[in-house]
């Protein structure tokens, strides 16, 4: 097998904290684990970039101040993104990133960020800050966990769907109970960790789904995953 699966990585150098890199090099080994050549290209500032080729689309979490930098150029590209959310790429965005997908962040110092519109969502930051572990569950994916560290709080239009239900911990804020938002194939969430490696359901899922589109894939050939499940485990069994 010699197919080749392209990752876009959004702005690596501004919005990568809580170990969201492992999300792709989860995402890596679990392709080449099955015989698939991976690559990750990072879309950065001020640099072109050509999605024609892009199978997978992930953005990590960062601090304000790397919201700030890259929201501009990221809106710039929002077009783009939105057509190939439409058109079935499966995304998955982490907490700062996710904030700008959708319409947009209001910083607690009053700063406007603009977002892409991709999920019916807005974020305010506040005083509250949201941090611990996360159990959260989901219809598609069955239980997922992860770590949560945000004070923006996320609201929901009343026709987006979210990710799921929050068992442990606050998600999008900490009334509602709900966490992330999805739309098509593209999925928004606060969970870092990283998300993926305790997670591998919802990791092959991202992995089919871009199969599909362009190899046509129907199905994944099976991988252990004692060390998965029993890191979920741990994570999910800790104190809030």
């Amino acid at each position: 097998m010699n197919h080749i699966v392209t990752i876009a990585h959004l702005y690596p150098r501004e919005m990568n904290i809580y170990g969201d890199m492992g999300n792709i090099i989860s995402l890596s080994k679990r392709l080449e684990w099955r015989g698939y050549r991976v690559q990750v290209k990072a879309v950065e500032i001020g640099e072109p970039f050509n999605f024609d080729e892009v199978d997978l689309v992930f953005g990590g979490g960062g601090q304000d101040s790397g919201q700030l930098v890259m929201c501009p150029y990221l809106v710039k590209r929002g077009p783009v993104l939105r057509e190939m959310v439409n058109a079935g790429v499966p995304m998955l965005v982490i907490c700062g990133m996710y904030q700008l997908f959708g319409h947009g962040f209001k910083t607690i110092d009053g700063q406007e960020l603009p977002g892409i519109d991709v999920f019916d969502t807005t974020t305010i930051g506040k005083k509250t800050r949201m941090i611990g572990n996360v159990i959260v569950e989901t219809t598609r994916f069955g239980r997922i966990v992860g770590f949560e560290n945000h004070s923006g709080q996320t609201l929901l239009a009343r026709t987006q769907a979210p990710l799921g239900e929050v068992v442990q911990g606050f998600g999008n804020d900490p009334k509602s109970k709900r966490e992330g938002a999805t739309r098509e194939q593209s999925i928004g969430t606060y969970l870092h960790g990283p998300l993926l490696p305790k997670n591998p359901r919802l990791a092959d899922h991202l992995i089919l789904t871009a199969l599909k589109r362009r190899y046509s894939v129907t199905e994944l050939e099976p991988l252990d995953a004692r060390f998965e499940t029993s890191a979920a485990k741990s994570a999910a069994s800790r104190p809030q």
